[in-house]
């Protein structure tokens, strides 16, 4: 289930990294982890629901460690996932990738979002535009918002010793969202498929770097 998930996150969190997680009571959340199955879109609540064959899950965890933030989600499918779900998972990786290699000094937040939409869109697919990326640090969500679709050449320049998230969301069908009642669970409006992934960046005089990636 993902209520297990979570636990096995939190215990890792807690007891393995020494660190705190970060979601845990954040605005009153629940759960140490997100967990977003299928058409939901983000800010999933850990539970009982069991995982399936063909589920395609998204793991956002962001851990507060010696007092800064990191922010990072990933996609993970259940046994085998359908194609159309394999494909949205792939672009939706891709779109980060995408937009991590345009962030340089000098460049422009509008060049990231653009270079997304672009993609995302010539694939079929849409972005969401509700939620955005972040700057991080010593709080979970700070200035500036990082928007997944744009204009080049657009928005507030890029300098070092910015640290921000980039975590497009994108939807198998239309970029409507809608909110549950439970206050945090976002969904496609059309109960499309959606995935997203995300990692944490600190501009360099040189480029960027990934905070979050693999060992």
């Amino acid at each position: 289930t993902t209520g297990e998930l979570d636990e096995i996150c939190h215990d890792y969190i807690v007891n393995s990294l020494q660190a705190v997680p970060a979601p845990l009571n954040y605005r009153g959340f629940p759960k140490s982890i997100c967990t977003s199955v299928n058409h939901v879109v983000c800010h999933g609540i850990p539970g009982d629901k069991r995982l399936k064959n063909g589920d395609i899950v998204n793991i956002d965890i962001t851990v507060i460690k010696d007092g800064f933030h990191g922010d990072a989600s990933r996609m993970y499918p259940v046994g085998k996932p359908p194609i159309m779900a394999q494909r949205l998972m792939d672009t939706a990786k891709e779109c980060l990738e995408l937009g991590i290699s345009v962030v340089k000094p000098g460049a422009r937040l509008g060049d990231i979002g653009s270079i997304i939409q672009n993609y995302a869109e010539s694939k079929g697919f849409s972005i969401v535009r509700e939620y955005c990326g972040h700057g991080i640090g010593r709080g979970f969500h700070e200035d500036p918002q990082v928007l997944h679709y744009g204009t080049h050449g657009e928005g507030i320049e890029i300098v070092p010793g910015m640290t921000f998230t980039i975590e497009p969301m994108v939807n198998a069908g239309k970029a409507q969202t809608r909110l549950l009642s439970d206050g945090w669970t976002v969904v496609t409006k059309d109960h499309s498929l959606s995935a997203q992934w995300e990692h944490t960046l600190a501009v360099t005089d040189a480029g960027v770097e990934v905070l979050t990636g693999s060992p």
